[in-house]
């Protein structure tokens, strides 16, 4: 195959959230893969046949199986933490499982949070094309391409991911660096903060297994109040959710408290580390 017909194949987006990846071919409506952005290696070393196989654990199979694993994310607030577990994750993109693709055939087009130090930029770059071979390359960040999907090319966008929150203007297609707001405070936060609340009410989510609880719980059942302090005061509906041992948990204000912090940080103490 020409290096030409190479390049002008469909090119791959893919979507590298802090907390979830998304990925597919450009033109497409929606991407062929979606799953969380982390890896799950086993607590236990494996002593009978029929147990869980594998060292490594990536997307759908990771998450079905997260009770019995340690899960540990390779983005942390945007910055890629764990470049072989981040390899890992672009490697089964293209898998038979996912894309069932060549990451040779196709080139690429690769998302990144404003702000991003440009060795993380240039790490990214290194993986893809001496390790993937991809044939080309393009990084661009989230917001600009958010806002290319609604038809324009001036506007503010408001971003609040797992990872990252930030506000980007942009002007005729291109991000103003300078007036950048970017905060490092978005939904994995939320998450630990709503599990700090909910041990106070005396449950106690300790493992990586048991936070992605805690994320489901958060997605279910908080909202944001628009006006917390007379929710405090009122006697908030309590939702339920029923755990995977069967056992139901009853909550009630922290379903507003946990979300609050995106808006008051000075809520977020040392506790939540």
């Amino acid at each position: 195959m020409e290096a030409y017909d190479v390049i002008i194949n469909q090119p791959v987006v893919i979507d590298n959230g802090s907390g979830v990846i998304k990925a597919g071919f450009a033109g497409d409506q929606v991407p062929k893969c979606h799953f969380p952005n982390y890896i799950g290696r086993p607590k236990h070393v494996r002593v009978m046949a029929g147990a869980l196989e594998g060292d490594v654990f990536v997307g759908p199979k990771a998450e079905e199986h997260r009770g019995l694993l340690t899960i540990r994310y390779p983005m942390e607030h945007g910055i890629v933490t764990d470049w072989n577990d981040m390899e890992r994750i672009w490697q089964y993109i293209y898998s038979k499982e996912q894309l069932q693709t060549y990451p040779e055939e196709h080139p690429v087009l690769l998302t990144e949070a404003p702000l991003n130090p440009r060795r993380n930029r240039e790490k990214a770059a290194e993986i893809f094309f001496e390790t993937l071979n991809v044939p080309a390359l393009f990084i661009s960040m989230q917001a600009v391409l958010s806002l290319y999907a609604t038809g324009r090319t001036t506007g503010v966008v408001l971003d609040s991911g797992d990872g990252v929150t930030h506000a980007v203007p942009i002007y005729e297609g291109f991000a103003m660096p300078n007036s950048i707001m970017r905060v490092d405070i978005a939904g994995r936060d939320v998450t630990r903060h709503l599990r700090t609340l909910l041990r106070k009410e005396g449950w106690n989510f300790r493992t990586t297994a048991e936070f992605e609880i805690v994320k489901t719980i958060k997605e279910r059942a908080c909202y944001l109040a628009s006006n917390p302090q007379r929710e405090e005061t009122m006697e908030t509906e309590k939702a339920q959710y029923t755990l995977p041992d069967g056992s139901t948990l009853e909550i009630g204000p922290a379903r507003f408290r946990a979300p609050e912090i995106l808006f008051r940080p000075d809520h977020i103490g040392e506790e939540d580390e």
